[in-house]
């Protein structure tokens, strides 16, 4: 098995990254919380029941039980055990329906996990813009945009770029986000993707490698987006089909970087870098 060990990784993958623990102190990029820090708001409470994928109910102590959104259409493999400590963010908008929406869940060792998938991409974005991302650090005239067409049918989830949008012929950066937070089957310190098929995920390699081949970077940036695990990992058991098309990426050139997110009461901070096991 392959591994990158990056950065500074090295030199502290192997400690659980345990809050509180006080063998592992923040360090000086994980104490600047990212702009506009999508966890101030939220409110402890309990998970009771995931049901019809986008449904939690929950138990608030000062509110009592809700019915709040689960933004998270995937399979929360390993997850959910028991009824699991819950933060949910109150958003009082009069046309939404559930007024409640699902963002952490608690996990092992005291930690927690990140379940609003549509948190990683603006953590991400949010970091590479601050110079959280010491691989990803923007140049003299670059932007980080959102959401960019690239190629007849796809989007990438950010490019870095001049002001003007993206055309792929300026040695831009190209990045695909994936929030990861299945524990691993085979190594306890360790959280692997996918935690299930993805077609659309190997759409998104072959897309990277296609611009690599153009002369661009091209970046699979995975989010460790729970705290009781050290480094990041694939699941050949779930999808071999994803793993062997990862592998071909990283053959082509395409670069794997990965960040842990780490927690501190319920705000959200981007962590240093991490072990990435390729398959």
């Amino acid at each position: 098995m392959g591994s990158w060990c990056q950065g500074k990784a090295c030199k502290t993958h192997a400690r659980p990254g345990v809050e509180g623990d006080s063998r592992a102190p923040f360090s000086p990029i994980e104490r600047d919380a990212v702009s506009r820090n999508p966890g101030s708001d939220l409110i402890e409470g309990r998970l009771l029941k995931r049901y019809k994928r986008f449904l939690a109910d929950c138990n608030i102590p000062v509110v009592g039980e809700v019915v709040a959104h689960c933004p998270n259409s995937g399979s929360m493999k390993t997850l959910i055990d028991g009824e699991p400590k819950a933060w949910l963010r109150h958003v009082p908008d009069p046309a939404r329906k559930l007024k409640w929406t699902l963002t952490l869940l608690g996990v092992r060792r005291r930690g927690k996990a990140l379940v609003d998938t549509g948190l990683p991409n603006q953590l991400v974005a949010d970091a590479i813009s601050t110079g959280k991302i010491p691989k990803l650090l923007l140049k003299s005239g670059q932007k980080v945009h959102r959401e960019v067409k690239v190629g007849e049918k796809s989007r990438l989830d950010i490019v870095i770029a001049g002001e003007d949008r993206p055309d792929e012929t300026n040695g831009d950066v190209y990045v695909e986000v994936k929030n990861v937070t299945m524990l691993s089957s085979v190594d306890g310190d360790r959280a692997d993707f996918p935690d299930a098929v993805t077609e659309r995920g190997r759409k998104h390699l072959h897309e990277l490698i296609r611009l690599r081949h153009m002369g661009h970077r091209a970046v699979l940036f995975l989010l460790l987006g729970r705290s009781d695990c050290t480094k990041v990992g694939f699941a050949s058991e779930i999808d071999p089909a994803y793993c062997e098309s990862l592998k071909q990426a990283a053959a082509e050139g395409v670069e794997i970087i990965s960040h842990q997110l780490r927690f501190r009461g319920s705000k959200i901070f981007m962590g240093d870098e991490v072990v990435v096991e390729l398959p």
